[in-house]
Formats: C-alpha cells, sequence, structure tokens
C-alpha cells in the first residue's frame, strides 16, 4: 500500500508487522517479510570475518588504534536508509573498511586512515559484456588508487537478469580486484571473469569500491550492460 504521510514523513525500518520503506512511486507500506537464511559458503565466509574483525577490535588493536578508527568515524558520517548522515562508530568503519580488503585476500588495515574522507576516484565504464563470462572494463589510469601499493578498484557482479530490469539491489558476488602498483600500474581495459554464467540479451550489473592503502573504503557505485 502507497501513502502519503501526514503524521510521518519519511520512514524507513520494520515496526512489529509492517516494514515502511520507499521506491520511486514515493512511500509504501508493506507486511513484514521474514527472509530465509541460506547460509551459502559465500556468506559464511563473510561472516567469518566479520567476527575475526570484531573479536580483534578489543583482543589484538591497541587502545590508540580504536581511538583513531573513532575519530575517522566521527568525521566520515555514512548514510543510513533514508540518507541522513550517521556515525557508525570505529568498530563499524574498522569493519566496514576490512571485510572487502578480507576477501580480495588483501593486507588487512588496523590504522585508521589519518584523511578523513572516503577517497576519490573516476567512475570506470563497461566497455563490453560477453557471454558466457567475460567483462571488458576501463578506467581512468592515473587515478591515485592505480598508482598505489596496496588499494585496489573492487568489482562484483550480479546474476543475469531481464533487460527490461533497470533497477538492482543485489546480491552481488566478488569478482575481481584490480590491484594498484606503485612501480607498474594496471592498464585499462581490464578483463574480468565474471562470477556468473550469462546468456546473450541479459542485463547485468555490476558494483563496486575503491579501497586505499590506508584503508578508507568508497561508497559503492553501480554499472549496468546488456550481455552480448
Amino acid at each position: 500500500m502507497k501513502f502519503k504521510g501526514t503524521l510521518i514523513s519519511e520512514a524507513s525500518g520494520s515496526l512489529a508487522g509492517v516494514t515502511f520503506s520507499h521506491n520511486r512511486g514515493g512511500q509504501y507500506i508493506r507486511a513484514r517479510a521474514v527472509p530465509t537464511n541460506p547460509a551459502t559458503s559465500f556468506q559464511q565466509v563473510i561472516r567469518a570475518f566479520m567476527a575475526s574483525l570484531t573479536a580483534g577490535w578489543n583482543s589484538l588493536l591497541t587502545g590508540a588504534q580504536r581511538d583513531g578508527w573513532d575519530q575517522y568515524a566521527l568525521n566520515v558520517l555514512l548514510p543510513d536508509a533514508l540518507g541522513e548522515p550517521r556515525n557508525v562508530g570505529g568498530l563499524g568503519m574498522y569493519v566496514r573498511s576490512n571485510v572487502p580488503r578480507l576477501q580480495a585476500l588483501m593486507t588487512q588495515i588496523d590504522d585508521a586512515p589519518g584523511e578523513f574522507n572516503l577517497g576519490t576516484f573516476q567512475l570506470p565504464a563497461i566497455a563490453s559484456v560477453t557471454a558466457p563470462d567475460a567483462l571488458s572494463l576501463t578506467f581512468t589510469t592515473g587515478d591515485p588508487w592505480s598508482d598505489e601499493d596496496d588499494a585496489a578498484m573492487l568489482i562484483y557482479g550480479s546474476r543475469g537478469n531481464n533487460a527490461s530490469v533497470n533497477f538492482f539491489k543485489g546480491p552481488y558476488r566478488f569478482a575481481e580486484a584490480i590491484l594498484g602498483d606503485g612501480t607498474t600500474p594496471p592498464t585499462s581495459p581490464v578483463a574480468i571473469t565474471l562470477p556468473f554464467t550469462l546468456v546473450a540479451g541479459q542485463r547485468v550489473f555490476l558494483q563496486g569500491r575503491v579501497t586505499r592503502a590506508d584503508g578508507r573504503l568508497s561508497s559503492p557505485f553501480r554499472l549496468d550492460s546488456i550481455v552480448v
């Protein structure tokens, strides 16, 4: 059911048996659905990373390191479900910054970034997606991450979707890390093998982020293309 708020101008999340959300058509309310937990091997790996980082927050990091992440989180606010900036806390920022790095087999960063931002970069572009799983991606050579050791652009791919689908929320699966290198930077375009088998005529969605050597992790970007 779609509605126009009077007492509530914006809402997101669940309360009792209803869920408040919004899309391009406006706000709406629906019955709360309890999602299933397939507990795939990919999910279990991510949960293990989160558990390890959370445990290490108290047992491995020093007080000064925790204070650094608290200070970084205080100065770098992230949007909530309604787009409002919020402080996710030092632990939240530490886990957020490191889980993608561990997934990409990169170095864990325990010292908080000294620059209070998420980093800047130019958006890449899809040159082509060819069945069954070949992606050609162009990016801006000379971007700060590409000339930096232990930095990377992380690429995630979706399953194939009907060509008429224009919005995709997930899930995405990790495809590849384009690693930065201070001596021999990566060249564009780069060939990437996507994590799902695709057929011609489908639409595939990509998600990506940039992780810097100091632990800064960008907001996600999204791209899409028709498979040929």
